[in-house]
């Protein structure tokens, strides 16, 4: 039976058209995925679906009648949480449960409470207030206020992507279990492919131009186990046609080059022409981390945040640095920035002692901080003019341009920055740090802001400009699938305080490498394990058992 129904719907905000021509029907019990990306109109979908906005053309149904605003028969959950912060948890619940059953006894609504509460872990936290709670707490509140409701369909609008990867998956585990108990109507929107089909009966693509995109059934048993996943050849084999279907119709080229970068020199020494780009440097142990430690002084005595990190990069590595939120990842990156000062060991970057912030060492942050009131161009060019003293204006120039054309910015140069979107604005950040010509390249979550098809773009970005530079760099990032893709070595970080490495898996793929041929790779999903693997096991606080292991996921299979 059909529970909601679009019959040639259509949407336009003014002159601009979000939806066109949307058939789509909404079976009874099913879960059903929306995936798609920033302005593919998902949101505008749910709001439909809601009665929280009306079809320019066309009409949204309910059960056959004509959804007319929202009702309680439609529960939505929103990105953000929503709640009232004066109330507690079960003062947030209560809300909605009182003004839509006043038939019931205080004791009656007070039990309906107390059961969706509990249904989503948080009965230990019953009188906590929201600033109390952590960010997968407070969306926990609105899954139980949206279910007290008893909704007959469950709307929910991305509501796990503002949480870290591992709350994000455990609230996902969350709902699933909450859809098999109760099974109610679910239509979710995610940007996520691993998501969307782990909870998903079927999955829509949403297309660039409002249109609904190509259409997939999840035939794969249920419960769906994300590391058992990981083995399932049709969870891969549907993994990988999403993927590729989302990247032919919203991933276009857009790295341009027309231009050659000058032979200019910066002021730190490595030439810029990016033939001789590393020359002069040393090749072994280029970036020294030894003994290090990171401790803060606290009321209770100190605090242990990075203890005994110790690692060895040669010139020109690619490292991706992995691990829990609150591992120290971070911290590790802002020493070798020279932002944070180190409590005990060292770190040497081509055979010299990190004292300080300096240019030879450029960092890109999950947000660019860019100067709202000046240009990409002029944005890029404060670094380029201080490091290339000796560079002609026209040569400078010539720089800042070729890295804006190289992350496809060419016709957005003389935007200003406040009128970038965000995935534009972190183009800049990446063409304003290799622009610098640095010696060690830091990247902090740089794509962790973004939505998943941006954050591909711009992955694909920094691959095609690092292949031309070589630089020595580190990504810190949660993205699994990120880890592999960029890096030569992936450096897993076990939980803080105190933590260390636990352990490096060597990663030999190909380059230059893509997404798609990542996804075909016999070996990718090895390695995709090793990690996944680590990252469970130190899920619940575990400590390392031993010293760090190098052994790569594909030797080890070999060796079984």
């Amino acid at each position: 039976m059909s529970v909601l129904k679009f019959e040639k719907v259509s949407k336009s905000h003014g002159d601009t058209p979000v939806l066109r021509d949307i058939d789509l029907e909404v079976r009874e019990g099913e879960f059903l995925v929306l995936l798609g990306f920033s302005g593919t109109g998902k949101t505008t979908l749910i709001n439909l679906m809601a009665g929280l906005d009306t079809p320019t053309k066309g009409e949204v149904l309910f059960k056959g009648a004509p959804i007319t605003g929202p009702g309680p028969e439609r529960g939505v959950i929103f990105q953000s949480y929503s709640l009232m912060p004066w109330l507690t948890v079960n003062g947030n619940v209560a809300l909605a449960v009182d003004t839509l059953f006043p038939q019931l006894s205080k004791v009656e609504r007070a039990a309906k409470v107390d059961h969706y509460v509990k249904m989503v872990g948080l009965s230990h936290a019953t009188t906590r207030r929201p600033a109390e709670l952590s960010g997968g707490m407070r969306q926990r509140v609105n899954v139980a206020r949206a279910l007290a409701m008893n909704p007959e369909v469950l709307l929910l609008d991305e509501p796990l992507s503002a949480l870290d990867a591992l709350t994000r998956a455990n609230l996902a585990d969350e709902i699933e279990r909450i859809w098999e108990a109760e099974r109610k109507t679910c239509v979710l929107i995610t940007n996520d492919v691993d998501e969307a089909i782990v909870l998903a009966d079927r999955i829509i693509a949403l297309n660039p131009d409002g249109t609904l995109g190509a259409e997939y059934q999840v035939t794969i048993p249920r419960p769906r186990e994300r590391g058992e996943m990981n083995h399932h050849e049709g969870f891969k084999t549907l993994r990988a046609d999403i993927t590729n279907y989302l990247m032919n119709v919203g991933v276009e080229a857009k790295v341009e080059g027309s231009r050659i970068l000058p032979d200019v020199t910066p002021i730190h020494g490595v030439p810029t022409a990016v033939a001789k780009a590393q020359e002069g440097l040393i090749d072994n142990r280029f970036l020294d981390f030894s003994q290090l430690h990171k401790v803060y002084p606290t009321p209770k005595g100190p605090l242990t945040v990075v203890e005994d990190f110790d690692l060895k990069i040669n010139k020109g590595e690619f490292i991706s640095l992995i691990g829990h939120s609150g591992c120290g990842k971070s911290t590790v990156l802002t020493m070798a920035a020279g932002l944070n000062e180190i409590s005990k060991g060292a770190i040497k970057l081509d055979g010299r002692h990190v004292e300080g912030a300096d240019p030879e060492r450029a960092v890109v942050f999950q947000s660019p901080n860019l100067f709202p009131w000046l240009t990409a161009k002029q944005n890029v060019a404060i670094g380029v003019d201080k490091v290339y003293p000796r560079a002609s204006q026209a040569e400078r120039q010539e720089v800042v341009e070729y890295y804006l054309e190289r992350v496809g910015l060419a016709d957005a140069m003389d935007k200003s920055a406040a009128d970038l979107s965000n995935g534009m604005k972190q183009r800049v950040g990446i063409a304003r740090a290799f622009a610098l010509s640095p010696k060690l390249l830091l990247l902090d979550e740089p794509f962790g802001m973004l939505d998943s098809l941006t954050r591909w773009e711009l992955q694909e970005v920094l691959m095609e400009v690092w292949s031309r530079t070589k630089v020595t760099a580190i990504c810190v990032t949660h993205d699994v699938d990120e880890a592999i893709l960029l890096a030569d070595r992936v450096v897993m970080m076990t939980n803080g305080p105190q933590a260390t490495i636990g352990k490096i898996v060597d990663v030999d793929l190909p380059r230059p490498r893509t997404r798609k041929a990542l996804l075909e790779h016999p070996d990718y999903y090895a390695y995709r394990q090793d990690v996944l693997d680590f990252l469970e096991e130190y899920e619940h606080g575990a400590s390392p058992k031993s010293k760090p292991s190098t052994k790569t996921a594909a030797s080890a299979i070999a060796a079984e």
